[in-house]
């Protein structure tokens, strides 16, 4: 067991790089300091939650899948959709296999199941994560926007990309309101 929990204290070094790991994407946009694949996921596993039980799945699953959508990407980099035009994408699957060998199986299969499971895009959590991943894209692009970037591109792309009715009217409520509201409400100003 001590070999096994080693290359599980491997693989959660490995995931910390996910904390330093840039979206590639909104460099395009201009963004200096765009947020890390860490941040990103830890917002889209929140909205999965909030989409999920709206949607009535589970939204503990969803949760679980979107923490795990980008894992990945400690080995690939965050590949934007431009780079995905001159380079083949990697398996996502075949990653996770490489990522989890040596781990205890009980702990090794749930990851590659949890993977797969997004990959297939059929379960209603898995779905649900998809949304939440375009979504919490889309919000970046319009928190990106207020701050006087290009971001656009990214807002119009991620909300056309949507498929649940929940995430549709979420989207809606985004592009009603501006990033700040929330402050304003909470301060009792209009």
């Amino acid at each position: 067991m001590a070999d096994d929990l080693s290359a599980v204290a491997k693989f959660l070094f490995e995931a910390g790089t996910l904390k330093q790991t840039k979206r590639t994407g909104w460099w395009m946009a201009g963004v200096r300091d765009p947020e890390s694949v860490a941040e990103h996921s830890w917002r889209t596993a929140l909205i999965a939650s909030v989409i999920a039980k709206l949607e009535g799945a589970d939204p503990a699953r969803a949760a679980f899948l979107a923490v795990w959508h980008d894992s990945q990407e400690t080995r690939t980099g965050d590949v934007n959709h431009l780079g995905k035009k001159y380079a083949p994408s990697a398996d996502p699957e075949a990653i996770t296999a490489d990522q989890v060998a040596g781990m205890p199986e009980v702990l090794a299969s749930a990851i590659r199941e949890v993977v797969a499971e997004y990959e297939a895009k059929e379960s209603p959590e898995a779905v649900c994560a998809r949304d939440a991943d375009k979504l919490e894209c889309m919000i970046q692009g319009i928190e990106y926007r207020a701050q006087g970037y290009d971001a656009q591109r990214w807002i119009d792309n991620s909300r056309g990309r949507l498929t649940t009715k929940t995430a549709n009217e979420l989207a809606d409520a985004v592009l009603e309101g501006a990033p700040l509201d929330w402050l304003r409400t909470v301060m009792g100003e209009k």
